[in-house]
C-alpha cells in the first residue's frame, strides 16, 4: 500500500504506473503468443497491442469524463488516473476492430489471442489499484478487511478512520478481482487451444467478466459516477448498468455461435 514509490526531481514515479506498464508487457507478450498459435504474425500483434492500449486508455478516459462530468481534465489527478475499466474496454475494443481490417487479419480470431491478455493486464492493474488505494471496497468486520495507509488516503481518497475514530477496514475489492482476473487468464489460455469457433474466448471473457464485475460491485464504495441518470434512476453503478448490457448480449451471441458454428476466418497472410 504504497502510492508512490519514489521521485525523480518532482516527478512521482507511482506504484500504479508500475504495475501498469508491467501488465502491459506481459499482455501484449501473451497475446503474442496465443497469436502465433494461430497463424498471426507477431510482429503485428505488438503493432496492433501498441495501439489498442493507446485506445483503452482514450476510451477510459472519455467514460470517465462522461460519468463525472466535473472531472478537471487539466489536473494531474486526472492524467494520473486509470480512468472507468470498461471505458478502456470497450476502447480497446474499436481500436481492434479498426485495426484488423487495415492489417488484412481475422477479426474473431485475432479478438480470441487478445481477451486472455486483457484479463491478465487487468490482474496486474488491480494490483496497482490496491497499492493506491483507490477502488476500494466497503467497510467490514471480516477477516479479510484491510486497512489503507494514511497515504493512500492522502494520494486516493480512500477512508481510514471510520465515524467513531477507529481505524477503518475495508473489503479488499481490488485484490479480489486481481486474483479471479489471474485465474480467469489461466482458464482461458488454456481453453484457447480447445475452443470451437473462433471468437469464443472473447464471448467467454466478455460474458464470465461482466457478471463477475456486477456482483462485486455491491461491495465498491469508492465515487462510482453516473451515467445519464440511470444510476440514480435504477440504483445501480454505471459499471453494473454496463455489465448488464455486455453479459446479456455476450451471453445470447455465445449460446447461438455454439448452435451454429460457422466454418473458420481465412487464415492471416
Amino acid at each position: 500500500m504504497y502510492p508512490e514509490l519514489f521521485r525523480i526531481g518532482d516527478f512521482p514515479i507511482t506504484s500504479y504506473g508500475i504495475w501498469l506498464a508491467l501488465g502491459m508487457l506481459f499482455a501484449l507478450f501473451a497475446a503474442a503468443r496465443l497469436a502465433a498459435q494461430s497463424g498471426i504474425p507477431k510482429d503485428r500483434v505488438y503493432d496492433l497491442g501498441m495501439w489498442t492500449l493507446v485506445g483503452g486508455l482514450v476510451g477510459s478516459k472519455l467514460l470517465m469524463i462522461i460519468v463525472e462530468p466535473h472531472t478537471n481534465i487539466f489536473s494531474l489527478d486526472f492524467l494520473r488516473s486509470g480512468g472507468v475499466v470498461y471505458g478502456g474496454i470497450i476502447g480497446g475494443f474499436l481500436t481492434v476492430a479498426l485495426l484488423v481490417r487495415y492489417y488484412k487479419l481475422p477479426f474473431w480470431r485475432t479478438a480470441d489471442a487478445f481477451a486472455p491478455a486483457v484479463a491478465l493486464g487487468q490482474a496486474f492493474g488491480r494490483q496497482g489499484c490496491f497499492a493506491a488505494g483507490c477502488c476500494f471496497g466497503k467497510p467490514t468486520t471480516a477477516a479479510w478487511g484491510v486497512h489503507f495507509t494514511d497515504a493512500g488516503h492522502e494520494y486516493t481518497g480512500v477512508p481510514v478512520v471510520g465515524p467513531d475514530g477507529a481505524d477503518l477496514f475495508l473489503h479488499p475489492t481490488q485484490m479480489i478481482e486481481s486474483l479471479v482476473m489471474l485465474g480467469l487468464f489461466v482458464a482461458l489460455y488454456w481453453l484457447h487451444k480447445r475452443k470451437t469457433f473462433d471468437g469464443q474466448i472473447l464471448l467467454i471473457y466478455a460474458a464470465f467478466y461482466s457478471i463477475f464485475r456486477f456482483v462485486i460491485e455491491f461491495i465498491r464504495d469508492d465515487p462510482r459516477g453516473e451515467l445519464f441518470g440511470l444510476t440514480a434512476a435504477t440504483g445501480l453503478s454505471t459499471s453494473q448498468i454496463v455489465s448488464l448490457l455486455v453479459a446479456m448480449f455476450s451471453v445470447i451471441f455465445l449460446i447461438y455461435r455454439l448452435r451454429n458454428p460457422r466454418e473458420a476466418e481465412p487464415s492471416a497472410s
